[in-house]
Parts: structure tokens; C-alpha cells; sequence
């Protein structure tokens, strides 16, 4: 295992890799911003949470407990970050003739459904954004009160005059921002760069869900969601906060400023870590565009879900990945290679290691651990600890059974299941009543997931899971092996 003291993170507060060191030696708090849920999450979304996940797998390896935090933002996000446009989830229901309710539930299940194909781990506390009202007028309260709040039209707003360090993590000049161009737009605006605390029906008539407060019946803005659901979850100061670079200019800046004017305290946040875009040929990947590929269109096309986990892998989380299915497709080809030479290591053991109970000796194969938790320590190195991977399984210096059971160690963090690669001949002999009951239930679960009932699909996937039965969606349908070393 690697020592906490040898991790060190790429903090965009400061833009330069710095040692980690958490607030509590034990244990880190982490938030990751979620998904706004009004339609499905797209590839380049997803990049964020597989990101999100190698960092609380290797902050675990490294000898900390993690208590990761992920808001679900279904009301009051806007088709401009900025404030402006509808609310991304009201125009949504409106378009597909459903409640607004009922669309978050449905592309909440439908995100969740995507990040277990991509073995991404739950987080510790998922939040919805509709239920947690009372603590973002709470915390408007206390901004109001510390003065750096005004009301004009109705609308509650956050003056950035007020807070000096406006700016600071997305390099913005504070002076240029007081008169920027945005002012137009929101004619209630004192400077260009405020922003919305608590709307009220004065800006949006017709929005579908609104609460009672003391300004007026109407709803949150996007930015003082995170703000509240952190503060409560995680405390008034904590040690990362995690998302997209998208989110640097606007909505992280102000989660900075009304989090920090409301407590007093600074750092609100430690460390700031964020991913870069994917991109495709025209350019980085949106839903406003219209056209955008889901995890279900690249299954649709032939590739398992850890398929496309390994193409991010193969990425370092900083640097734009640039997407095509012909890169995807040699990431596939990669993929079967390593299962193809695990299950070669596989066949030449008597045995196959169970994951965590082997003792490595002080040879070859702790050499490619010690490199492999030394890439990871630099801030997040998913290419250099891959290539480790590689070496050691392609060592002959190796015993196969002393590199399976190293592979498996570094599997807990790149979450490939390599375990279940390294099965050899999984299917053979079996029950031909086990063989049929599998087939019933595999129908029963396209039928599922053909009627959109993904809770059903993730239940009867999760029912054969425990039974040692392991599901892979392809085009051709779903196979199935046996998960038991």
C-alpha cells in the first residue's frame, strides 16, 4: 500500500501539484459535483465520474477513509450557467410531457445504471437538490446577513464587490468583472459578475417548482445548492472538491464566494480538482448541441462498458482525451489482450489468488506495485500505473501466480475487474436447469430495460451478481460467466 505522505494532487487553486495533506489524517472529505438530471449523461459527462472514482480509489489506497459527497441537481439549473435561459429541467418535462418529478427519477436511475456499468463506486452520501431547501435558505440567511446580498426585481443576489477574492480560482480580474458584459443581460444586476442566490416568479412565471421563503415564494439558484449540501454533509471546511473545467469560471467561483462569505472561513476548500474536456472532431461534447453519444450507443456499437472505462484510464485526467470509435476500438483491443494474458497467468497456476488475502514476496512483482502506487501519488498518473500493469503481467521474471495476485491489488483502484478476466473457461459444465434459470432472468432483464425499468435491470443484474453470475451487454445481447476464482 502506498503512504499518504507520497500523494500529491494538481490543485487549481494555485495551478501547481502540491502535496496532499488532509484536514483529518484519517479520513477525506470529497464533493463531486453530480449531474444535472434532464436527459442522459453523455460520454464526455461520465469522463468526470470516472474521474471522481480513481481519485477515491486511490485516496483509499493511500491509507484514508473517504467520505464522498455528490449532489443530484434537479431544480434550478439553467441553460446559462450565468443565470439566464430556462431551467434545464423544467424544459425537459415540458418537451417530453412529463413532470418534473418524474424526469429527475428517470435520469437519476438512468445515470446510476450508467456508472455501475462503468464500475464507478456509490458515493458515501448522494444528494438531491429538492430536498435539501431548507438548508440553501439557511445558508442565503446567513450570507444576507454578513451584507453581501442585495434584492432587486424579486430576485435575491450575491454582490462580488463585497467578497475581495472573487476570482481567485479561475484567475478572473475583479475590477473587469464588476462592469462585464453580463450586466446587460439582467438589468437587476449591480456588477456583471453577481449572480442569483434565490429567484423568485418575478423572473420565471410559469416554474414548476417553487417553496416559500423569506423573500418570496420561488426556488434556489444552481450555485448555492453545493454550497448547502456540503456545508451540511461535510463541514464548513474540507479537503476537495472535484468536477469538470466547465465548472471553474462561474459555478466554482461562486460556490467560493457565497460559501466563504457565509462562514468566514477560508480555504472553504483545500484542493480543487478538475478534469479535462473529451473531445470529438467538433469539438468538446454537449447536450445542447442536440446530437451526443450515451454509454448505451457505444454498447449499441459493440463495446463493453470497461471498454471505455479503460480509454479514460489511458488518458491522464488533465489532458483532453480525444474520442473516436477507432480509439475506442483499441482500447477494446487492449482490454481483451490484458484479459486474454490473465487467463494465459491463469491456466498456468494451480490456483488463482483471492484479491486481498496474498502476501507478495519482496520481489519482481512488489517492484511493479511500488511503481504503480508511485504513478498514482502523481497526481492521479492512470497511464504510468496502466503501463505497470502491463509490465508485470508481460514479466516472465514473474511467477503467474504472484502477478495475478499483484494485478488484482492494482485493480482496486483501476477497477477493471480483473479478477473476473482471469476466469478460464467459466461456462463449462454447468447445470443445464442453472443454464436455463439464467437465460429466464437474463430475458426478464431486456425486457426491463427495453420498457426504460432500469431499478428492475440493476435488481435481477445485482440478483445473479450474488449467485456468482457476472452480466456483459453486447450487441449481439448479453453473455454471461461465472465470477468464482
Amino acid at each position: 500500500m502506498g503512504n499518504p505522505s507520497k500523494l500529491s494532487l494538481y490543485n487549481t487553486l494555485g495551478r501547481q501539484i502540491q502535496p496532499f495533506v488532509a484536514l483529518d489524517p484519517q479520513k477525506v472529505g470529497l464533493y463531486g459535483c453530480g449531474p444535472t438530471v434532464y436527459n442522459y449523461a453523455h460520454i464526455g459527462n461520465l469522463r468526470a465520474y470516472v474521474t471522481h472514482d480513481l481519485l477515491v480509489r486511490t485516496l483509499r489506497r493511500f491509507g484514508y477513509a473517504v467520505d464522498y459527497v455528490m449532489n443530484i441537481t434537479d431544480v434550478g439549473h439553467l441553460s446559462d450557467d450565468a443565470d439566464e435561459g430556462e431551467d434545464k429541467m423544467v424544459r425537459s418535462a415540458e418537451e417530453r410531457g412529463k413532470t418534473v418529478m418524474e424526469i429527475a427519477e428517470f435520469y437519476t436511475q438512468a445515470f446510476f445504471h450508467d456508472t455501475e456499468q462503468l464500475n464507478i463506486g456509490k458515493p458515501s452520501v448522494v444528494c438531491r437538490a429538492t430536498e435539501h431547501i431548507p438548508e440553501m435558505i439557511e445558508l442565503i440567511k446567513r450570507i444576507e446577513a454578513n451584507g453581501h446580498t442585495y434584492t432587486a426585481g424579486g430576485n435575491v443576489y450575491f454582490d462580488i464587490s463585497t467578497f475581495p477574492r472573487y476570482g481567485d480560482l479561475a484567475k478572473l480580474r475583479l475590477e473587469e468583472l464588476k462592469t462585464g458584459a453580463r450586466i446587460d443581460e439582467d438589468s437587476n444586476k449591480r456588477n456583471g459578475g453577481d449572480f442569483v442566490l434565490w429567484f423568485t416568479k418575478s423572473k420565471f412565471e410559469n416554474q414548476a417548482l417553487v417553496w416559500d421563503s423569506p423573500w418570496g415564494r420561488g426556488y434556489p439558484g444552481w450555485h448555492i445548492e453545493c454550497s448547502a449540501m456540503s456545508l451540511k454533509y461535510l463541514g464548513e471546511q474540507f479537503d476537495i472538491h472535484a468536477g469538470g473545467i466547465d465548472h471553474i469560471p462561474v459555478h466554482h467561483t461562486n460556490e467560493i464566494a457565497q460559501s466563504e462569505s457565509a462562514t468566514g472561513k477560508s480555504p472553504w476548500v483545500s484542493y480543487w480538482v478538475h478534469n479535462e474536456f473529451l473531445v470529438i472532431d467538433r469539438g468538446k461534447m454537449s447536450k445542447s448541441s442536440g446530437s451526443f453519444l450515451t454509454l448505451q450507443s457505444l454498447i449499441d456499437e459493440g463495446f463493453h462498458p470497461l471498454d471505455y472505462r479503460y480509454f479514460l484510464l489511458g488518458g491522464h485526467y488533465r489532458s483532453q482525451l480525444q474520442f473516436s470509435m477507432e480509439a475506442l476500438g483499441g482500447a477494446k483491443n487492449a482490454r481483451r489482450s490484458l484479459g486474454d494474458r490473465l487467463r494465459h497467468l491463469a491456466s498456468l497456476c494451480d490456483d488463482i489468488p483471492s484479491l486481498g488475502s496474498e502476501n507478495l514476496s519482496q520481489g519482481p512483482a512488489n517492484d511493479y506495485l511500488e511503481r504503480f502506487n508511485a504513478a498514482l501519488g502523481d497526481d492521479l498518473s492512470s497511464p504510468r500505473a496502466l503501463a505497470e500493469l502491463w509490465g508485470l503481467i508481460r514479466d516472465p521474471q514473474v511467477e503467474p501466480r504472484e502477478a495475478l495476485a499483484a494485478a488484482f491489488d492494482m485493480d482496486q483502484v483501476l477497477g477493471l475487474n480483473l479478477a473476473e478476466e482471469a476466469v478460464y473457461d467459466a461456462n463449462a459444465g454447468e447445470d443445464p436447469a442453472l443454464l436455463a434459470q439464467i437465460e429466464e432472468l437474463i430475458q426478464e432483464r431486456n425486457q426491463a430495460k427495453g420498457a426504460k425499468n432500469f431499478a428492475r435491470a440493476d435488481e435481477i443484474r445485482d440478483q445473479l451478481k450474488s449467485q456468482g453470475i457476472l452480466l456483459e451487454d453486447g450487441p449481439k445481447g448479453t453473455a454471461w460467466k461465472r465470477a468464482s476464482l
